[in-house]
């Protein structure tokens, strides 16, 4: 199975375990193989129902890394989880030769800041047979950031979805097999994100499962008086709240054991009596 189901009655936590010395929060930290896996387990033990393993760090202005890099940190930590684990892992990756080893080796999703737009990306989806993520993203990025524009963010982001979507099923991708994500922070400027998360409802009808990565992201320090990364927890979880309450079908976090507590107060106060 691709997507592990919900058996939470509230969206999925995706746990992030970046095996690199430069992502935008936790670099560095768990670019030990070693350390990389035990975190994993860690978000498992919290609640994470799928891991997101990545080796490139996709912050703005991020310099890319070749395939046998990327390979190098990430295969070794997927090994090592589904020694101890049968959580669902995606491989956070735009390139076609880590997302094939990386399924091989025991990832049951790919999921693609670039939306499989890279050369037979599409292709080795359909043959894998995998899950797929696919994030919209204005540039790339190095250069997503400078000045992105749009004349109605919502609409531009549901359309290119929505297209990437079906040309990714014309080319042999199952429909049950796509989740789409608006790219929080991907090529959008603090209104830009804020609209897209105010619209995630309307995104939700697009027809496919959302995905809703907001964890520890600029725009959080932006609102909270430039709040380090480390400090935007809160923002983080009113998000992860929001986008539940808005019918996205999975979170993207940092913090898995708060966001999941989190879930539970929600759920425990809906149901009250």
């Amino acid at each position: 199975m691709s997507f592990p189901p919900s058996q939470h009655g509230r969206p999925m936590v995706m746990g992030i375990v970046n095996v690199t010395p430069d992502s935008f929060s936790d670099g560095g930290r768990f670019a030990d193989v070693d350390a990389a896996i035990d975190h994993a387990l860690k978000l498992v033990r919290e609640g994470a129902d799928i891991l997101d393993i990545g080796g490139e760090s996709t912050r703005p202005g991020a310099t890319p890394v070749d395939a046998a890099t990327e390979l190098e940190r990430v295969i070794p930590v997927i090994r090592g989880i589904r020694r101890h684990s049968d959580v669902g892992i995606s491989i956070d990756t735009m390139k076609p030769e880590v997302a094939a080893k990386a399924v091989e080796t025991g990832a049951t999703i790919w999921n693609d800041v670039n939306a499989l737009k890279t050369p037979g990306a599409v292709e080795l989806a359909a043959k894998l047979g995998c899950g797929v993520i696919l994030m919209h993203m204005q540039g790339d990025p190095q250069t997503m950031q400078q000045d992105p524009v749009y004349e109605d963010v919502v609409r531009e982001v549901g359309t290119g979805l929505s297209r990437r979507a079906e040309a990714v099923i014309s080319g042999g991708v199952s429909r049950e097999k796509i989740w789409l994500d608006p790219g929080i922070g991907f090529g959008k400027l603090l209104q830009h994100n804020l609209q897209l998360l105010r619209s995630i409802s309307g995104l939700s009808k697009l027809g496919f499962p959302l995905l809703i990565g907001a964890s520890r992201k600029r725009f959080i320090g932006m609102i909270d008086e430039d709040a380090a990364t480390s400090d935007r927890l809160g923002g983080s979880l009113y998000a992860a709240i929001h986008a539940a309450q808005q019918n996205a079908a999975c979170v993207r976090v940092h913090d898995v054991r708060e966001t999941v507590q989190a879930f539970k107060v929600m759920a425990a106060i809906a149901a009250a009596r």
